[in-house]
């Protein structure tokens, strides 16, 4: 910024003093300390904004550039998809000509075509199966109830210590 070397800031001192007077110069001094105090905080403010922006700028091109990234990968999927899509339905077209017997001289069978069930009506009748089989049983599937370490028959204290007891199991009452 301003070049100031110890003869300048002596000379600068000696000027002061003798056009301000002594009595004024430490009110002087201290008002010019404040003020460039100020101008220092007001640049260093700036100059944090302009970085601010700058950084802001570069992460609305990235995030413009990733948007264009995630367009072309969806259009190239949904292309990708179209294309298999008509494979796979040339493909079955031949295959159903084939199990039918038209391709190839092969003879038609006298059985009627399977009906097939749909993979969404299998998966709701697992799913139906796993709720009802669920209630059917018990609100806490026993996998549930091994993992936690819950105890099934509760004995107390003193039942355990007469249970896992080495020694003498006596079969007499006490009464």
């Amino acid at each position: 910024m301003i070049d100031l070397g110890l003869t300048k800031l002596a000379v600068i001192g000696a000027v002061a003093l003798v056009v301000i007077g002594p009595e004024k110069l430490p009110k002087v001094a201290r008002m010019a300390g404040t003020l460039y105090g100020r101008a220092q905080r007001y640049l260093a403010q700036v100059k944090t904004e302009v970085s601010r922006e700058i950084e802001m700028e570069e992460l609305r091109n990235l995030h413009k550039e990733v948007q264009e990234s995630a367009h072309s990968f969806k259009s190239g999927v949904d292309t990708f998809k179209t294309d298999v899509e008509d494979t796979v339905s040339s493909h079955m077209g031949e295959v159903e000509a084939a199990w039918r017997g038209d391709d190839h001289g092969a003879s038609a069978s006298t059985e009627p075509a399977p009906s097939y069930v749909s993979q969404d009506d299998i998966e709701r009748k697992a799913r139906e199966f796993r709720r009802k089989k669920l209630v059917r049983t018990s609100n806490v599937p026993a996998w549930f109830k091994n993992r936690q370490g819950t105890r099934q028959h509760v004995l107390s204290g003193a039942a355990r210590v007469r249970k896992f007891r080495p020694g003498v199991k006596s079969n007499t009452s006490f009464f």
